[in-house]
């Protein structure tokens, strides 16, 4: 892989890991489509770390904030965020450890990608129309917490978007789309974490090479510009143009990979 190949994969791991528009659709996709040699799930989920950087810094007031008040004012409003979230990750742990298999085979193949691009536009667009979106990230209980969860886990299947299925089940339980957005964006730091630790032991010592540093930095700075852009975006407008693309490029690789 060449720096440009690696530069480009971490700029779409960067957008699409807070975009939602999957991420791992984008990372799967554009090596077949360009005709580039595949390097394997593990180094995917390594350029992961870099917008696992991204989130850190974008939300590092946020963080010890939120590590402070778990152990200072745990039961003051929003003084559980923590263990909230760590509930959160739970269900996306088990899924990941028990579906790996399939998410390096049978979801990553192309017309299965475009399917759930086009499908989950389609309950995203639903959730994004929802009615009495009011609640802040202080409203998040156990409940919450467990449904978001669980949506996370049908990010496992590539198209689907990990950031579409969190906001999108906070929008449906009431949420704001500012809120619902900073949910998703924390709760990507244990997921991301998680999964680096996991497949690190997969990567080869030729993989972690020049290219292979160009792509983290390109994650980093990407993944930073568009969690920015998504944040300002969802205080005055819809998720409406993700959908759109989504769709978009849902039905051109299933036209192109039809046969």
């Amino acid at each position: 892989m060449t720096e440009l190949q690696a530069v480009i994969l971490g700029i779409l791991q960067g957008a699409g890991e807070f975009l939602p528009i999957s991420s791992s659709a984008h990372l799967a996709l554009a090596p077949r489509l360009f005709g580039w040699e595949y390097q394997g799930l593990a180094y995917d989920v390594m350029l992961h770390l870099g917008t696992l950087l991204a989130v850190l810094i974008y939300f590092a007031k946020d963080w010890l904030k939120i590590f402070r008040d778990a152990f200072t004012t745990p039961r003051a409003p929003g003084g559980n965020l923590l263990w909230l979230l760590a509930l959160a990750s739970v269900p996306a742990a088990i899924a990941g450890l028990a579906l790996n298999d399939y998410a390096e085979t049978v979801f990553r193949d192309p017309l299965w990608i475009a399917f759930n691009l086009v499908f989950f536009s389609a309950v995203i667009y639903a959730a994004d129309r929802a009615p009495a979106q009011r609640l802040d990230e202080e409203a998040f209980t156990w409940r919450h917490a467990l449904l978001v969860g669980l949506a996370q886990c049908v990010a496992l299947m590539p198209g689907a978007s990990r950031s579409g299925m969190t906001i999108m089940a906070a929008l449906f339980i009431g949420y704001r789309r500012s809120a619902a957005a900073r949910l998703s964006f924390l709760l990507s730091t244990p997921v991301i974490l998680g999964a680096g630790l996991l497949e690190a032991r997969k990567i080869t010592p030729d993989q972690l090479n020049a290219a292979f540093a160009w792509g983290l930095a390109a994650s980093f700075l990407s993944g930073l510009a568009f969690i920015w852009l998504l944040l300002a975006w969802v205080k005055r407008r819809t998720l409406a143009p993700f959908l759109v693309y989504r769709v978009l490029l849902g039905t051109a690789i299933a036209l192109l990979f039809w046969n």
